[in-house]
């Protein structure tokens, strides 16, 4: 017990926060399907809406709800029926001119509940207009200010449409990702300084960061396959991010081939540094630039807007961030135990001879 660094025991404690925090705090209030999705101009329009994380049965009276256009105009709801603490019903009178040219409109919907908080449902309704005439609009329009917005305490992560519940693989997925790409900087670390002075130490400690750091890759990989089968429909869709992700770890599992493939040390440990250190070069192209100029359905790529200030939010960088350290100590702590357990055969295999 002396033996383990409090690096080790910091990082143990990390992933057991991440395990037991990202799994047991709740998800903010959120709306998961408001029906009808499209309505036209001069109705009145009756929605139903289905909430999530919501106690709208102990909040009839604390309800307000707005269709919101920008930021200067907004449609407030008429009235609202609770028929349990999921389903409300929303009237709203639609005008009979929008204040834009446009045919067929888009409106948010905003719920504020002094109980759970308020929720957000971008592009919730299309409002489609039977005659385009922008100045009646403007001049007609009768706008419901939003204004006293509820704001709850306690730690809750952001509900997310679509994503839902699995926005909790940010602390597997994306951390394992992360934490890889340290390993693999250790990793190619290690390989320069092999190629400046070839000391076997260093050609090993590289060889045991890059197969944690693969390993960490596979992980990441196969968490973000569960989470496409979720939110995608199908755990691969040949998404550009998935394609380069899945030839970048070729590319590394390619170093332990080109390893067998020499039985002089210090050939491979020389070859080996050499092709870490390229291999390494090729990873940023692959999974962070490529995936940037071309269409993706992950965040930040091809116009797909990444994680913001309200998805990765204050809450979840709380757990975020002491992931991404917590995985990466334990990977160089199995990367430890890896180089030590080499030397050891090593030194066996020696005492054979």
């Amino acid at each position: 017990m002396k033996n383990i660094s409090w690096w080790k025991w910091l990082g143990v404690i990390l992933i057991v926060y991440t395990f037991l925090a990202g799994m047991l705090v709740p998800l903010g209030h959120g709306i998961v399907e408001i029906n009808p999705r499209s309505v036209k101009t001069g109705e009145q329009a009756q929605f139903t809406l289905v909430g999530y994380n919501s106690h709208y049965e102990q909040d009839k009276d604390g309800l307000r709800a707005w269709l919101k256009l920008d930021d200067e105009h907004a449609i407030g709801a008429k009235e609202i029926r609770v028929k349990g603490d999921r389903i409300l019903e929303l009237d709203f009178d639609i005008p009979a001119y929008l204040p834009v040219s446009k045919r067929v409109q888009d409106f948010s919907l905003i719920l504020d509940s002094e109980t759970d908080g308020t929720a957000v449902l971008p592009t919730a309704v299309l409002v489609t207009q039977d005659s385009i005439d922008e100045e009646k609009g403007v001049s007609a329009w009768k706008n419901s200010a939003i204004t006293g917005l509820t704001v709850t305490t306690g730690m809750t992560f952001p509900f997310r449409a679509i994503i839902y519940e699995t926005i909790r693989n940010t602390y597997f997925h994306v951390a394992l990702w992360l934490s890889m790409m340290l390993l693999f900087i250790a990793a190619v670390v290690y390989s320069i300084r092999y190629v400046r002075d070839p000391q076997p130490i260093w050609d090993s400690k590289a060889r045991a960061f890059t197969s944690v750091g693969l390993f960490f890759g596979i992980l990441g990989l196969v968490t973000g396959m569960i989470w496409a089968a979720y939110t995608w429909g199908k755990p691969w869709s040949n998404d550009v991010k998935q394609i380069t992700t899945a030839i970048a770890l070729l590319v590394y599992l390619a170093y332990f081939i080109l390893r067998s493939a020499f039985e002089d040390p210090e050939q491979k440990g020389r070859i080996s540094a050499v092709y870490n250190i390229f291999a390494f070069v090729l990873l940023i192209p692959l999974i962070y630039v490529i995936p940037r100029m071309v269409d993706s359905l992950h965040p930040g790529a091809g116009g797909n807007p990444a994680f913001g200030s309200e998805d990765l939010d204050s809450t979840m960088r709380m757990v975020f961030y002491p992931a991404i350290i917590g995985w990466a100590l334990i990977g160089a702590w199995i990367a430890n135990l890896q180089y030590r357990m080499d030397a050891i055969r090593e030194k066996w295999i020696e005492n054979l001879d």
